[in-house]
C-alpha cells in the first residue's frame, strides 16, 4: 500500500486528480456492497404499565431479530395516537394496535396488512367495572345502570382504544345510555386500562370500561382490592389487538418479507417462548386479516370517531 502512495505521488497532477477518483469511486462502491441492513422498528400501543411494555418488546425484539436476521428495535409511544402517526409516517414499520388504532393506521397507509392476532382477540371482551358502595349494591349488570347514570360518573381509557372506549361506548348506546350527556359528568378518560379501574377503585369514578385480559390479570394478581372495585358486567364479543405490517416492507426488506414476519409471529410457542407469550397475553397467535376488522370501522364511523 505504500508504494502505492508512492506512486501516485510522482504522477502529473491530472493523472493524480484521475486516479483519486478512480479510488473514491472504488470506495463508495465497496461501501453501497457492504450496506446495513435496514433496522425493522416495532412499536405498540401504550395501554397498560410502561415498565411492562418495555419488559415484553425488549425480548420480543430480540426474538425476531433472531428468527429475521434483521435489526430490531422498539420504539415506545407516549399515546395511541402517536403509534399510529409512527407508522404512517415510517418510524414504525411493525406495530401491535388494537383494532380500531389498526384501522386508523391502514386507511393512512394503503397496503398495509393486519397479519397477525392473539388467539383471544377473535372473540375480545371489554369489562365494565363499579366501585364498591352500598349505593352502587344493586347494581349487577348493564341494564341495571339504565335510568340510574344521572347520579354516576365513568371513565374510559384511551380515546382511540378499541377494548377501552369504542366497543364498551357502543355498547352502552345500545343498551339506552346517552354516554355523552347521560352521566353526571361528561366521560373521563384515563389514557390506559391499568388506570382506568385504579381510578374506580380510589372513588374518582364509580363507573370504568377496560380490556378483559387487564381486569383479569389484575384480580388474578391480588391488585385488584374487591373491597374497592368489581366488575359488574361483559360486553358482547368483536374483533381486537393485531399485529400490522407497512404496505412497503417487501420493498425494503426483499421480496416475500411480511409473510416471513407472519411465520415468525406464528411459531412463537409456549415451550420455547412461554415468557413473550405471557407479556402479551396470549398463549399463542393466529393468522387474521384486515378484512375482519370491517365491523369495527363501521361502529367508529357511526360513533364519529372516524370520519
Amino acid at each position: 500500500m505504500r508504494g502505492f502512495w508512492l506512486t501516485l505521488g510522482r504522477m502529473p497532477s491530472r493523472l493524480l486528480l484521475v486516479g483519486m477518483a478512480a479510488l473514491l469511486l472504488g470506495l463508495t462502491a465497496l461501501a453501497c456492497g457492504q450496506e446495513e441492513t435496514p433496522t425493522l422498528r416495532v412499536g405498540g400501543i401504550p395501554d397498560q404499565d410502561a415498565q411492562r411494555l418495555a419488559r415484553r418488546y425488549e425480548i420480543f425484539a430480540n426474538y425476531l431479530s433472531e428468527r429475521l436476521n434483521v435489526p430490531v428495535e422498539y420504539v415506545p409511544s407516549v399515546s395511541y395516537s402517536a403509534v399510529v402517526t409512527a407508522f404512517t409516517q415510517d418510524d414504525v414499520q411493525l406495530a401491535f394496535f388494537g383494532a380500531l388504532t389498526g384501522v386508523q393506521a391502514r386507511m393512512q397507509n394503503p397496503g398495509a396488512r393486519a397479519i397477525v392476532q392473539r388467539a383471544h382477540d377473535a372473540e375480545f371482551h371489554s369489562k365494565y367495572v363499579v366501585r364498591v358502595d352500598d349505593e352502587f349494591a344493586e347494581l349487577d349488570s348493564l341494564d341495571d345502570l339504565v335510568g340510574k347514570t344521572g347520579d354516576l360518573t365513568i371513565t374510559f381509557g384511551s380515546e382511540s382504544s378499541t377494548s377501552g372506549h369504542l366497543m364498551p361506548r357502543y355498547f352502552l348506546g345500545e343498551a339506552g345510555i346517552d354516554v355523552a350527556n347521560g352521566f353526571r359528568t361528561p366521560p373521563g378518560f384515563s389514557g390506559s386500562h391499568d388506570k382506568t379501574w385504579q381510578l374506580v377503585a380510589a372513588g374518582s369514578y364509580d363507573v370504568g370500561a377496560l380490556a378483559e385480559d387487564v381486569w383479569e390479570r389484575a384480580v388474578t394478581e391480588g391488585k385488584a382490592d374487591p373491597s374497592q372495585v368489581r366488575e359488574l358486567d361483559t360486553t358482547p364479543n368483536y374483533y381486537n389487538y393485531n399485529w400490522t405490517a407497512r404496505a412497503d416492507l417487501d420493498e425494503v426488506y426483499g421480496e416475500g418479507f411480511t409473510d416471513k414476519v407472519q411465520g415468525a409471529l406464528l411459531a412463537l410457542n409456549q415451550q420455547e417462548h412461554g415468557e413473550i407469550l405471557e407479556l402479551f397475553s396470549t398463549e399463542r397467535f393466529i393468522a387474521t386479516e384486515n378484512a375482519n376488522y370491517e365491523a369495527i370501522e363501521s361502529v367508529a364511523r357511526e360513533l364519529g370517531i372516524i370520519q
